[in-house]
């Protein structure tokens, strides 16, 4: 079965970095797209990055610039590169898949960016 693990997350300086993983199984993971999203307290989920099976991104409005997805097919996993974090990142994040109308997710990982 599809799972999903997410790592990486932490408390971090504004201006600061993290680097989060996730490690996928149960699938075949090159030939999918991956995203990652992220809810902050009282916000819906937002979707932040995706990379698709061509390595071709996209990121939210929000985080273009700063933060990088990429993927590792080798090694079942996706990361999410955040520089120049703000306050206003906080949230978990969380690793995301779908096959047709279904929708995988990870446990999420907590990101809060404070000084």
């Amino acid at each position: 079965q599809v799972q999903l693990v997410e790592s990486g997350g932490g408390l971090v300086q504004p201006g600061g970095s993290l680097r989060l993983s996730c490690a996928a199984s149960g699938f075949s993971f090159s030939w999918y797209t991956m995203n990652w999203y992220r809810q902050a307290p009282g916000k819906e989920r937002e979707l932040v990055a995706q990379i698709d099976n061509n390595n071709s991104t996209n990121y939210g409005d929000a985080v273009k610039g700063r933060f990088t997805i990429s993927r590792d097919n080798d090694k079942f996993t996706v990361y999410l590169q955040m520089n120049s974090l703000k306050p206003e990142d906080t949230a978990v994040y969380y690793c995301n898949t779908e096959r047709g109308t279904r929708s995988f997710w990870g446990q999420g990982t907590q990101v809060t960016v404070s000084s």
